[in-house]
């Protein structure tokens, strides 16, 4: 723990694995004016993919006893931090229970406290594209979910809300490079799954594989990239052969990176009529919901759509 220097004023941390690359470094100090937390700061602590489960430990525990650590927003190790640290949090709610990670952690007195955040910020997202009643609209269209980590997990347990009954995909399909991850996402949507949705899951180590898949989607079908491909590692999941189903909404749910995904759409657009996402509203709505949390700080409505403005500002696509 020595490599992490006490914070010296209100410090809110970015773990995640290219941290300065994202826009938040920029964005973070004029929210926290806009947001009256004038002493408040970001730090980033880059950790690599799956790293040693002590790393996670380590970070935990040096804000857990830091005063003005205040918390922090993860990203990628969302799971493995969950698993090598849960026993340090007081506090632990009921998504991140039930889907083994954290996106949020945050203190209230002595209490550490871990939230899962996905669930609500990907709903938020995809509020903002996806119309209402869609399914219902488009009864054959399904979705498609490449890649099986916490973001996979948030985005099946949005579709299956109760609330949403006579409105969900005829199917959604999950397709993964790693075997394990791919057996947790279906032990959990099996568990949580209410009405008896339609789900497959395949194997998928190559990007033609993901090519296969998407061939098989109907017509209509969300098609989403949710492997981190394009952001902290360049790529796509598909290859350029790959061929989006007519009418798809595709989201490419990171907004930085070489963003090949969102390009392969791009390229079909015209020809295929695409509707086509970024991350940057995932990306708001994921930091402002974690936001409000660390620093006990409501954040929707005018506010909400101001800090937006001000992020918009930094955004460089």
């Amino acid at each position: 723990m020595a490599k992490y220097q006490p914070a010296t004023q209100p410090t809110m941390y970015f773990i995640g694995v290219t941290t300065g690359k994202s826009s938040i470094m920029k964005v973070f100090p004029e929210w926290a004016k806009a947001l009256g937390l004038k002493d408040a700061v970001m730090k980033g602590i880059d950790i690599g993919i799956h790293a040693d489960p002590q790393e996670y430990v380590d970070v935990v525990e040096f804000i857990k006893e830091d005063p003005l650590s205040m918390g922090a927003l993860v990203t990628t190790h969302k799971l493995d931090l969950y698993n090598a640290a849960k026993q340090y949090f007081e506090y632990l709610d009921p998504y991140a229970t039930m889907f083994s990670e954290l996106s949020s952690i945050s203190k209230r007195g002595n209490e550490l406290r871990g939230h899962a955040k996905d669930p609500i910020s990907s709903g938020l997202a995809l509020e903002e594209f996806v119309p209402k009643n869609y399914w219902k609209d488009n009864p054959e269209a399904g979705v498609l979910i490449m890649g099986a980590g916490g973001s996979a997990i948030s985005m099946c347990s949005y579709f299956m809300r109760e609330e949403f009954a006579g409105n969900y995909p005829a199917k959604i399909v999950v397709a993964n490079r790693s075997k394990p991850r791919l057996k947790e996402i279906e032990e959990i949507n099996a568990k949580l799954d209410p009405f008896g949705i339609e789900f497959a899951y395949y194997l998928t180590p190559d990007a033609g594989q993901n090519d296969v898949v998407l061939h098989k989607m109907p017509k209509g079908s969300l098609i989403i990239n949710a492997t981190g491909l394009g952001k902290d590692r360049p790529g796509s999941p598909l290859t350029d052969d790959a061929v989006f189903p007519e009418n798809a909404l595709v989201w490419e749910i990171n907004y930085r990176g070489d963003l090949r995904f969102m390009h392969q759409a791009e390229e079909q657009q015209k020809a295929r009529n695409l509707t086509i996402e970024d991350g940057w509203m995932y990306f708001i709505y994921g930091w402002t919901q974690v936001i409000s949390e660390v620093f006990d700080k409501p954040i929707e409505g005018e506010t909400l759509r101001e800090l937006d403005k001000i992020a918009a500002q930094f955004n460089q696509k």
